[in-house]
């Protein structure tokens, strides 16, 4: 397991930040070589990203500064937090479609929401519920929703470049199941008490037993179905060949 928190080459530009939570630079068309360079003896990579770009971002690409998320730099432009998000997947999905040596498969698993309520995480937010939602109780949307679909977006046009190649790329959608379960967080209980310390609600992190076991088990289901998946893709790039010809 590689720990890529941006997938794309990062530095952290100062520890504080504007909110105290750091200040990170992103080149967001430079992959992150820790990661993909070490995978072409890989069978399958699962590639996810999350929410360490809700954090103060500076965005490079070529070298220049373009833009950022939440700064506060004066003649920076301040971008949505899916302007990086997108350009860090695409970047991703690009390193490993040029590694010619890769012939595994890759797995998304899409963003997993976070599940404050009464405030957010410096603010009071907190995730008290004992038992998932039901479904009319609650629906993906904001940011949650931006990122999940930026996240889509990529992965089709890989998917599609992918297959010229005779690569699988599969969607591993966690976004929706996750959604529902607003009862696997630690809240006050993820971290030791410290009288000493202000310490926050932790509804971002999946350290309770349930929702964060079946991730394994929809992992373990897509690989033992994958001799199909493949098969399946023969045959429809098989198809869309004969019809450019």
């Amino acid at each position: 397991m590689f720990t890529s928190t941006f997938l794309v080459k990062a530095q952290e530009n100062d520890p504080n930040g504007p909110n105290g939570n750091g200040l990170f630079g992103l080149f967001l068309d430079e992959p992150d070589e820790t990661w993909t360079t070490k995978i072409d003896e890989f069978d399958y990579i699962v590639l996810s990203a999350g929410h360490w770009f809700f954090r103060p971002l500076m965005y490079y690409e070529k070298g220049t500064l373009t833009g950022c998320r939440f700064c506060q730099l004066p003649n920076v432009t301040d971008y949505t937090m899916a302007y990086g998000y997108r350009k860090a997947f695409h970047t991703a999905f690009k390193a490993i479609l040029e590694r010619e040596n890769f012939k595994g498969v890759v797995y998304l698993r899409t963003f997993a929401p976070s599940h404050f309520e009464g405030g957010e995480w410096n603010k009071g937010g907190n995730c008290l519920r004992q038992k998932p939602y039901k479904s009319s109780e609650i629906s993906l949307q904001g940011v949650d929703l931006d990122l999940y679909m930026a996240q889509l977006g990529e992965f089709k046009v890989a998917q599609k470049l992918g297959r010229k190649r005779g690569l699988g790329f599969r969607l591993m959608d966690m976004t929706h199941p996750i959604l529902m379960r607003p009862d696997g967080h630690p809240s006050r209980y993820g971290h030791w008490p410290n009288e000493n310390v202000t310490l926050y609600n932790d509804c971002v992190h999946w350290c309770l037993p349930g929702p964060i076991d079946t991730w394994n088990d929809f992992l373990l289901e897509m690989i033992k179905s994958e001799g199909v998946r493949a098969k399946e893709d023969m045959v429809l790039h098989s198809k869309e060949r004969k019809l450019k010809s």
